[in-house]
């Protein structure tokens, strides 16, 4: 059959996509007609263009998807450059996700890369609905959980709870730690998402304050003293912005002086870097080896040419060479993948009462939020001209604003957490009116 097709230049992409086998999925069509679907129409989402998202972009150039968006809010630095290839020295001070775009389309012709230099947060949650896949090369645990919960926002389930196929939004996640690395699979409401699986991901590092303000004696504990003591000192009040350069060089400078004081030697704006930021030092190996990995998965559940990954790989080259897939469960629960948390509520609660309720609320402890029904802004936080837009409804009653919908699903961002660890957030909530007709004894159960 693949004979009879003309062969691009990408032979081995069209052993895949151009004859049928045991392990395909099963809508799976092999021909030259899935190879162009590939190429023309999906839209590929890469999130991240450091050392592992300058892979990604070349790996998915190269297994044949032509419409690709990156999105990253950094800027390139020297020391990025002995692991991010795509970047030169004179590119020192530019956009990463710019200068990542355009290196990948001169080298893979046919590929159209659009960049975005923003933070995630920044884009609407529409903009992450019109790709047909997301993959994620981040640093960071609050990245990937708030793209986790973006993704999950979209996914709708049917009256017997099982997730609507055509709502799930698939996400491939990778991330290196040095000479260890992990790729998996998420399918919202099939497969674990990030929350399900958060305890992964070990406790960060913390020093006693009191080794930080009397008795430092490692380059990280006088980095620390600056960052979490000095800073509070010099800046009452004032948020200190991991990501602000000013800020960064501030704690840098600050941190120099005191190890001098004490005559601790090593303190580098880099390390000051991977301290505050909570950054492992990367390596260029381990970043390729993750990266086709996560590109082959995504060409997987894109094309249906082989069964997916079940659904957590780990990679360990420390010593040797161990690879493992393991499948983990998702979590019925899951506040974030699960079918959304129940909120009953009187017929005459206005949408103020309603924002409130959320503060409190045991499950959700949201602030800042603002809230969507059904694509429509009902109040939004930001940006400004949008707030006062808005404000207006705060007084309505949020049945009415819902057009007298008995329940429904509710889509509420703002940040969540205790004490001073928040962290922006999506939450999908089930809004239930008590009393109103088209109310069963079921909509009411286990309610919060």
């Amino acid at each position: 059959m693949a004979d009879s097709i003309p062969q691009s230049r990408s032979r081995d992409l069209d052993k895949l996509l151009l004859r049928p086998g045991n392990l395909v999925g099963p809508t799976f069509e092999a021909g030259a007609q899935l190879r162009d679907d590939i190429k023309e129409c999906v839209r590929v989402l890469v999130i991240g263009a450091g050392g592992l998202g300058c892979e990604l972009l070349k790996d998915l150039a190269f297994s044949g998807f032509r419409n690709l968006e990156v999105i990253d809010m950094d800027r390139i630095e020297v020391t990025n450059l002995n692991r991010q290839f795509l970047f030169r020295l004179g590119d020192v001070g530019k956009p990463k996700a710019e200068v990542a775009a355009k290196r990948v389309m001169e080298r893979v012709s046919g590929v159209d890369i659009k960049s975005h230099f923003c933070r995630i947060e920044d884009k609407p949650i529409s903009f992450y609905n019109d790709f047909h896949i997301i993959v994620l090369g981040l640093d960071s645990i609050e990245a990937r959980s708030y793209i986790n919960s973006v993704a999950c926002s979209f996914l709708e389930y049917d009256s017997d709870d099982n997730p609507q196929e055509e709502s799930i939004k698939p996400m491939v996640d990778g991330g290196t730690e040095g000479f260890k690395g992990h790729a998996r699979i998420i399918m919202p409401g099939v497969t674990p998402c990030f929350e399900c699986t958060i305890w992964l991901f070990p406790p960060q590092v913390k020093f006693p304050l009191c080794t930080l303000a009397e008795t430092p004696r490692t380059a990280a504990h006088c980095i620390e003293y600056a960052h979490l003591i000095k800073w509070d000192e010099a800046h009452s009040g004032k948020t200190f912005d991991p990501d602000d350069p000013e800020h960064m060089q501030w704690v840098y400078s600050e941190a120099v002086k005191r190890a001098e004081l004490f005559g601790i030697p090593g303190v580098t704006y880099s390390l000051t870097q991977g301290v505050v930021k909570n950054i492992i030092p990367a390596i260029a190996s381990t970043n390729a080896i993750i990266s086709a990995a996560c590109a082959l998965e995504t060409l997987k559940v894109v094309s249906g040419c082989s069964k997916t990954l079940t659904n957590y790989l780990t990679y360990n080259g420390v010593e040797g060479l161990h690879t493992k897939v393991t499948e983990f469960v998702r979590d019925k629960d899951c506040l974030v993948c699960g079918p959304g948390v129940l909120i009953e509520l009187e017929a005459s609660v206005t949408l103020k009462k309603f924002i409130d309720l959320l503060e409190d609320h045991p499950k959700l402890l949201l602030i800042r939020v603002s809230v969507t029904y059904r694509g429509k802004n009902l109040y939004m936080q930001a940006p400004p001209i949008l707030e006062e837009m808005t404000r207006s409804n705060l007084d309505l009653p949020l049945f009415e604003l819902m057009g007298k919908t008995p329940r429904d699903i509710v889509h509420v961002t703002g940040a969540a957490g205790k004490g001073d660890k928040k962290q922006s957030c999506s939450r999908k909530l089930r809004v239930v009116f008590k009393g109103m007709v088209g109310v069963t004894d079921m909509d009411m159960a286990g309610g919060a």
